[in-house]
C-alpha cells in the first residue's frame, strides 16, 4: 500500500503541491529584488513544470496501471490549488485587473461548484468522466497562467505578454462557463431523482 503512495505519478502530484507555496514565495521576493524579473520568471518555469505534471501524473499511472485512491483524491486538489493560487496572486499584485478580475472569478466558481459536484455523485457511485472540452479548457487556461505570470518580465522577450494572457484566461473563462453547465447539467438528473 505505501509504495502505491510513493509510485511516480503520484510523486508527480506531490511536487504540483510543492510548487504552489514556491511559486508563492516568488512573489514575496519580487518586490525584495532589485530585478523582479528573476522571480517571474522562476515563477513561470515552477508553473510551467507543475502544469506538466498535471498531465504526466494521469498519463503514467493509467500506462504504468499504477492509478491510486490517494492519486485521485489528491490530482485534482492539486489542479485546484495551483490554479487558485495563481489567479489570487495574479490579482493581488495587480496584472489581473478590473473587468478581468471576472474571468478569474468564473473559472474559480466553476471549479468549486465542479469539485462539490463531483463530490456529491462519487457518494451516489455516479461517475462525471472528464470531457475532451474540458481538456481543453484546462490547456488554455495552464497557458493563459503562464503568460500572466510572466508578465512585464515576458514583456521584454514577447511584447504583449500580458495581453495575450488576459485574452487567453477570457477565453478559458467562456470555455469554463460552458464546460461547468455541461457538467452541471450531466449530474442534475442524478440530484433531482434523488
Amino acid at each position: 500500500m505505501a509504495s502505491r503512495a510513493y509510485n511516480i505519478p503520484n510523486l508527480l502530484t506531490y511536487a504540483r503541491i510543492v510548487a504552489v507555496p514556491l511559486i508563492v514565495l516568488c512573489f514575496f521576493v519580487e518586490g525584495r529584488l532589485e530585478s523582479s524579473d528573476f522571480a517571474r520568471w522562476t515563477a513561470f518555469w515552477l508553473f510551467a513544470a507543475a502544469s506538466i505534471t498535471d498531465y504526466l501524473d494521469g498519463y503514467l499511472a493509467r500506462i504504468w496501471n499504477q492509478t491510486s485512491n490517494i492519486g485521485r483524491m489528491l490530482d485534482p486538489i492539486a489542479d485546484k490549488l495551483l490554479v487558485a493560487s495563481v489567479l489570487l496572486l495574479m490579482a493581488a499584485d495587480g496584472t489581473i485587473a478590473g473587468w478581468t478580475i471576472w474571468a478569474a472569478i468564473i473559472i474559480l466558481c466553476r471549479e468549486m461548484l465542479v469539485s462539490g459536484l463531483r463530490e456529491y455523485l462519487a457518494d451516489l457511485k455516479v461517475s462525471v468522466p472528464v470531457t475532451r472540452i474540458a481538456k481543453w479548457k484546462t490547456t488554455i487556461q495552464m497557458l493563459a497562467i503562464g503568460f500572466l505570470l510572466a508578465g512585464p518580465a515576458g514583456e521584454k522577450v514577447l511584447p504583449y505578454t500580458t495581453e495575450i494572457g488576459i485574452t487567453l484566461l477570457w477565453a478559458a473563462a467562456i470555455i469554463t462557463m460552458y464546460t461547468g453547465y455541461d457538467y452541471f447539467r450531466a449530474g442534475l438528473k442524478h440530484i433531482v431523482d434523488d
